[in-house]
């Protein structure tokens, strides 16, 4: 049986967030139809559990000129999108609290809601979500243990299956987010998410042909960067 289509998502990518918006549109009930992986900047705990798998991220920091221009160009496409949208401050962010938090909410069955209450408070009113308070609050709207949700660190085995998550996007050869593999097939930034539906299901109105504009040696090859816009980490 060929593995069902993969996702890399993180709550602090502008592009993942429209990225599921765009495909949730198409496919309502797409995250009971793929597969989805949180992937964040890991602190020390997860780094030396990574390290320990022999694996790391592909991705590297972007710099402040395109910090700016993502500033700018997310604002544009979520109007576009018809989504409001209040741009967050992130002072030394804890990128594992939010992610490993969507984990736990996973195993109690409350992935989607705990999802929604997340990147409501970060796209539409520009919360630290990277707060306890914050994490525990959204819990609460998603129907989540706030205190769970809150301490998903502090739980050995959510931190274990964080680290499962990057790992596989190691293997996955997972440069930027967000990034969808179907098959050998893989699609980064928003703008190949109609790529991604067309050879999903090429029996529904796809929009667009999945291979234009990408050249023939990186769909037959292993993975190279396509250095598509609408990505980033």
């Amino acid at each position: 049986m060929k593995r069902r289509p993969r996702l890399y998502f993180s709550f602090r990518s502008p592009y993942s967030w429209l990225t599921l918006h765009r495909l949730r549109r198409e496919v309502p009930d797409i995250f009971d139809q793929i597969d989805c992986y949180p992937y964040w900047d890991p602190d020390a705990k997860t780094n030396a559990g990574l390290a320990e798998r022999g694996a790391e991220l592909h991705y590297t920091q972007m710099s402040r000129a395109k910090h700016f221009y993502i500033l700018q160009d997310t604002k544009r496409l979520a109007g576009q999108a018809g989504l409001a949208m209040a741009w967050p401050i992130d002072v030394d962010p804890w990128w594992d609290l939010p992610h490993l938090a969507w984990l736990r909410a996973r195993r109690e069955g409350r992935a989607v809601p705990f999802y929604d209450a997340l990147v409501a408070a970060r796209w539409e009113r520009g919360e630290d979500i990277c707060t306890p308070e914050v994490v525990a609050r959204a819990a609460v709207v998603a129907g989540v243990d706030p205190d769970a949700a809150r301490t998903a660190p502090e739980d050995a085995e959510i931190r274990a299956e964080g680290i499962d998550c990057l790992a596989a996007a190691y293997d996955d050869d997972v440069f930027g987010i967000p990034y969808l593999r179907l098959g050998r097939h893989r699609f980064w930034g928003l703008d190949r998410v109609d790529h991604f539906l067309a050879a999903w299901r090429p029996d529904a109105d796809a929009q667009t042909d999945p291979t234009v504009a990408v050249p023939a040696a990186v769909l037959a090859g292993p993975a190279f960067d396509t250095d598509t816009a609408g990505g980033c980490g």
